[in-house]
């Protein structure tokens, strides 16, 4: 009989972090800054530096075996994400990644053309679009309600015309957490003649996402908050990617994962990247998910952790949202958002997460590169937020540990 629950035990058996002493008694809630790294991923990584790190695709074991190790890693994420093998880069960073994606929509944009992007986003997904408006590219914000920080689909129809050529918006920012409807945005802008442009660097981490179901023409996220290595993946739908002017190699133009990746690829970190589909197939096999298809048992394991993480968001939400001195960012319904939660307390929020650390509660503090919605809804930056991120991996009892804490210090 297939499992119900996610088995948290064997889970957590899955991430060395949670067997090492020197973080023994500490609950780790800064998980939207970068993931504890699986099992699968280190060995792979320690395999590859071990046993291939040679220049890959050569003809001589080591060399082939690289290569195909790199393959392996693009086949089988694609696959996950229910897109095609070649519409699945790998670069330095997120960040990186968006930005050559800006120079290239920069390229073949004209001025006087418009791209619309929000002032929910992290930086990362705003910053390299906004820069835009340099080469008489049209920028357009999609504006958060300033108490809620909801974006509005009806302010987004206001602002669409035969002019937009790309809407770019988060599928959860980092600081309001709420899950915006993608599939519902991407057909607004689908219709309106518009391409889309989704980070889902704040959502990857709580469930691979279906891309081709979902409808994005761009779908970004980050490897290190997705329990691998430091890169940054990019889905670029075949179609789109075609279109836009090749910054990579003038050789490599011919190659759809390799036109939007200027520098030289990080072949181990790549190769390691496997590592994360290795993990996905062992929580699928041992909850008794289904065989087949790899985007539909990606799925199973997506609901698995998205059910174990509202179960233990809940009580987060119900102890902070009626707290008096205590703004809790975004909805505090867990179904409606990511267990990214943001709290605005009036007072230095770097102080209180390092007051936290006594407790055992490795937590942040700051404007975590979200200054833009931070102010739109009157959060002084200089005083930031506590943010309290958690994933699957995270107990009932480190729950527990943090409601405790936060009850000492709010």
């Amino acid at each position: 009989m297939a499992a119900t629950r996610l088995d948290v035990d064997f889970v957590r058996a899955q991430f060395p972090a949670f067997a090492e002493p020197s973080l023994q008694g500490q609950a780790f809630f800064e998980n939207a800054g970068g993931s504890y790294t699986c099992r699968p991923v280190i060995d792979r990584l320690t395999r590859y530096y071990t046993q291939r790190k040679v220049q890959p695709y050569g003809p001589y074991a080591a060399s082939r075996l690289a290569g195909e190790e790199m393959d392996e890693a693009r086949t089988r994420i694609a696959a996950l994400l229910g897109v095609e093998t070649e519409e699945l880069s790998f670069g330095p960073s997120t960040s990186q990644n968006t930005y050559v994606l800006a120079q290239a929509f920069g390229q073949w944009m004209q001025p006087g053309e418009a791209i619309v992007v929000t002032n929910q986003d992290h930086e990362a997904n705003t910053g390299p679009w906004r820069r835009l408006a340099e080469k008489g590219i049209e920028i357009r914000e999609w504006r958060i309600d300033p108490d809620t920080g909801h974006l509005d689909t009806g302010d987004l129809e206001n602002l669409l015309d035969e002019s937009v050529r790309l809407v770019c918006f988060p599928h959860c920012s980092n600081v309001v957490g709420e899950i915006n409807p993608v599939t519902e945005i991407t057909a607004m802008a689908h219709a309106a003649g518009a391409f889309v442009c989704v980070d889902g660097v704040s959502y990857a981490p709580h469930g691979f996402p279906n891309v081709g179901r979902l409808g994005p023409d761009i779908y970004l996220f980050s490897a290190y908050k997705t329990y691998g290595p430091h890169q940054g993946l990019m889905v670029i739908r075949k179609s789109l990617g075609d279109l836009l002017p090749n910054q990579g190699h003038f050789f490599n133009g011919g190659t759809l994962y390799k036109r939007f990746t200027p520098a030289g690829p990080d072949h181990a970190q790549i190769a390691a990247s496997a590592g994360m589909a290795d993990y996905v197939d062992a929580l699928c096999d041992h909850h008794g998910g289904p065989e087949g298809k790899e985007s539909d048992r990606g799925m199973f394991v997506h609901d698995l952790m998205r059910a174990h993480e509202a179960a233990l968001l809940q009580p987060l939400l119900d102890a902070v949202r009626d707290r008096n001195a205590v703004r809790l960012i975004g909805p505090s319904d867990a179904t409606r958002r990511a267990p990214t939660v943001a709290l605005s307390l009036g007072r230095n929020a770097g102080d209180v997460a390092a007051d936290l650390a006594r407790d055992g509660i490795m937590a942040g503090g700051g404007d975590f590169y979200a200054g833009r919605p931070l102010a739109a809804m009157g959060v002084d930056p200089v005083l930031g937020v506590l943010r309290l991120s958690f994933t699957h991996y995270t107990s009932r009892a480190e729950i527990d540990q943090l409601l405790n804490a936060l009850d000492r210090v709010l």
